[in-house]
């Protein structure tokens, strides 16, 4: 059985490491177990959501073409979109009069303007009226106004304004252009891994020309349709352009030129590229040059200013004074409406605000190159705990073990990204952990339930059931192969159960000794959890010690047969009164070396005990009756009983033995005993000095006072007929003190 059980524990571990084994082979990135990503993504939405402030940054400012700014002229709004040139020319020029720091634009100008006629009159111009010179005089009177382009460039000159373009995988767009980029040399790198695009929809030249800087509006989508990264860097023929965010850093701290902090970590020929630096401040980056938004909050973590109300002069006094202001829109009929952390319908502009505002802050979770490393071995250590912890027998333990890993998961994950911002991988090392506690307690139940069972089966007639549990918990530690152990052996039996049958029915007989053999393996198994043997008519017999150790085998023995004399005494009052004999029982108890296991003949087989000692202990219990007391145990037991009172009853040579053995009443723990029952056992022991001394006179004066204390005792009674006896009759001079009970 220890085997059967000891492969299902190795076929345990086994299962257990291969999940931690598959756990490991996605975070080492050897493949994509499907729902892990998903389930990071869920995670790091709930622990943005944690981190994030919660505060309005008046630093940044969204002026937004909002749906009232849309509404037509006659309605009090601007007209729908796309607006005039001029009108976005006006926006810029009143918003950089009210002295804002810088403006952004969250828009696309890659078209010119044809909305003011002018290129309609230069056709005049050029045919119809290309004879009248009154028309050509006022075209270029009026051709400075119409030129809506040209307005707007001019708009920029009064203050910092940064433009927007898109890369795109079609045809680059023409008569438009790219902000110069830079090229990977003058990192001294050959190339970067970066978001690459083949085309693009650029700036039209005199917008360039004009800008303070220009930014790419690309966004980076997760496969949920969720924006949480933007790419800082996207790659175009052989040069790298900044997103729109990382531009107005630059225009704003007035620093041109990009530095980029790397890493060794790992075996790629190429450094990894950790942050990108503007100035001062590091943007940490992942591998594909992406960083993660620093959300503040939900929508409106930053001032909103309808575009209307400053067009229409309607903004409070400073309101952009000293501000970075984003023009955007927040317009359902503009599609730029993004889901995010925070929501399905967040305006992409406000993505733009938050990670500028994380960048001055330096709020930009980093997540560098060593976190792959860390997740791999996370997963192994907590894995590898679970697996091991969970051998642990009691359920309770392998939940505690599945609690506190995974409390050090989530603490050590939370401090590190609160203090540090650091954002480790928690998706794989927290499956792992779910999945690997959802196996054990799996395991638990359903094959340790059998193997439950199966305990149960083999030593549930023998042991209580509190005991089945404990063997079940680790089965594998327990046979029914015999095996040598110092044990606790006791033997009962009815005094004069022949006659007891004699008087009684059949049907009381059964009646009677059904009960007493309850109560009596009641006290034995359940209050002081003996193993039950057998049943031998009406004798019983258990031990202590097997199949589960117990180092306090005597004390426990000892305790059940007084337990057992106690229920004794109120059966037979019970028996009286239903008119049945007074119940008396003799107990006999012996300590030491036996052999224990599974034993018999091949047509019955039972658990029991076998032995010299055990032999002892079944000749104790016949014993009881000559000296007429309820419980004698042996001396090896007696030594066994530190800090208990035993009346040493004497000493005897039972059959096949020729060495004495002492033999004892046990009363009781020295602190319970009454000090007139202490006082009479000091006085017993000087009568048994001095009959063993063969002082006769004073044995028999100290007994004789000992008799009028307990005029009843059988003990007391037997000595003083042994030393009227010797008086009479000396022994011969090999006399050991000791008695003879070659029949017992």
């Amino acid at each position: 059985m220890a085997s059967r059980f000891g492969k299902l524990w190795a076929w345990r571990v086994l299962l257990g490491l291969g999940l931690v084994a598959l756990f490991a082979g996605h975070a080492a990135q050897w493949y994509r177990l499907p729902l892990l990503p998903r389930l990071e993504s869920m995670l790091y939405d709930l622990r943005v959501r944690a981190l994030a402030p919660q505060t309005l940054d008046e630093r940044i400012v969204v002026v937004d073409i909002d749906e009232k700014s849309l509404l037509e002229k006659d309605r009090g709004g601007e007209g729908r979109w796309p607006w005039p040139r001029d009108r976005l020319a006006r926006l810029v020029t009143l918003l950089l009069e009210q002295q804002a720091s810088l403006v952004a634009v969250d828009l696309i100008l890659s078209e010119k303007d044809q909305s003011s006629g002018l290129a309609v009159l230069e056709a005049l111009a050029k045919d119809e009226l290309k004879a009248d010179a009154q028309f050509k005089q006022a075209l270029e009177k009026w051709r400075p106004r119409l030129s809506f382009d040209q307005l707007f460039a001019q708009s920029m000159q009064a203050g910092p304004v940064v433009l927007g373009f898109a890369f795109h995988n079609g045809m680059a767009a023409v008569d438009t252009r790219l902000p110069e980029g830079v090229a990977a040399a003058d990192w001294g790198l050959s190339a970067l891994r970066a978001q690459s695009y083949p085309g693009y929809t650029g700036m039209l030249p005199e917008f360039a020309d004009a800008a303070a800087g220009a930014g790419h509006l690309n966004p980076l989508v997760d496969e949920d349709g969720v924006r949480r990264r933007v790419p800082l860097l996207i790659e175009h023929q052989g040069r790298y352009y900044p997103a729109l965010s990382l531009a107005v850093l630059q225009a704003f701290t007035g620093v041109s030129e990009l530095g980029l902090s790397r890493s060794t970590y790992g075996s790629n020929a190429e450094p990894r590229v950790e942050s990108i630096s503007v100035g001062p401040i590091e943007i940490p980056v992942d591998d594909a040059l992406n960083a993660l938004v620093p959300f503040r909050g939900a929508q409106g973590s930053f001032p909103y200013y309808s575009a209307l109300d400053v067009l229409q002069g309607r903004l409070p006094a400073d309101a952009l004074k000293n501000r970075i202001v984003l023009i955007g829109t927040s317009a359902s009929g503009l599609a730029d409406l993004v889901a995010t952390p925070f929501g399905v319908s967040f305006p992409g502009v406000e993505v733009h605000a938050n990670l500028i505002s994380g960048m001055l802050d330096a709020r930009v979770l980093h997540r560098p190159a060593y976190t792959q490393g860390l997740e791999l071995l996370t997963v192994l250590l907590l894995g590898c705990l679970l697996v091991f912890g969970g051998l642990w027998r009691k359920a309770r333990y392998t939940i505690g073990v599945g609690v506190l890993a995974l409390a050090a998961l989530l603490a050590t994950s939370s401090a590190l990204l609160w203090q540090e911002q650091l954002l480790l991988p928690l998706a794989t090392p927290l499956a792992c952990l779910l999945s690997l506690f959802a196996y054990q307690m799996a395991y638990g139940f359903f094959v340790q339930s059998r193997g439950m069972r199966q305990i149960s089966d083999l030593f549930g007639y023998y042991v209580p059931p509190e005991l089945v549990e404990k063997m079940a918990e680790n089965p594998g530690a327990f046979t029914m192969v015999p095996l040598q152990r110092d044990l606790t052996v006791l033997f009962a039996d009815v005094r004069g159960f022949t006659s007891i049958s004699e008087g009684l029915s059949p049907h009381d007989l059964s009646d009677l000794i059904n009960t007493y053999l309850t109560a009596m393996s009641e006290v034995i198994r359940e209050a002081n959890q003996g193993t039950l043997d057998k049943y031998i008519g009406d004798a019983v017999m258990a031990f202590w010690g097997a199949p589960v150790e117990d180092p306090r085998h005597a004390q426990n023995a000892v305790r059940a047969a007084l337990g057992m004399q106690a229920q004794a005494r109120r059966l037979s009052q019970q028996f009286l009164e239903k008119g049945w004999p007074e119940l008396r029982i003799g107990i006999g108890l012996n300590s030491g070396p036996m052999r224990v296991g599974d034993m018999g003949s091949k047509i019955r087989r039972a658990y029991t005990v076998m032995g010299d000692a055990v032999n002892l202990g079944a000749r104790l219990e016949g014993l009881t009756k000559h000296y007429g007391v309820g419980i004698l145990i042996g001396e090896e037991t007696q030594k066994r009983l530190p800090g208990w009172a035993c009346r040493e009853v004497d000493r005897v040579r039972v059959k096949g033995k020729n060495r004495p053995v002492a033999i004892f009443e046990p009363l009781g723990p020295d602190a319970e005993l009454p000090e007139t029952l202490a006082a009479e056992l000091a006085q017993w022991q000087q009568v048994l000095l001095a009959y063993r001394a063969q002082d006769w006179g004073a044995a028999q004066l100290l007994l004789a006072s000992l008799q009028v204390l307990q005029p009843l005792s059988e003990l007391y009674a037997l000595y003083a007929k042994r030393i009227a006896h010797f008086q009479a009759h000396p022994p011969m001079a090999q006399w050991d003190g000791a008695t003879n009970h070659e029949s017992k």
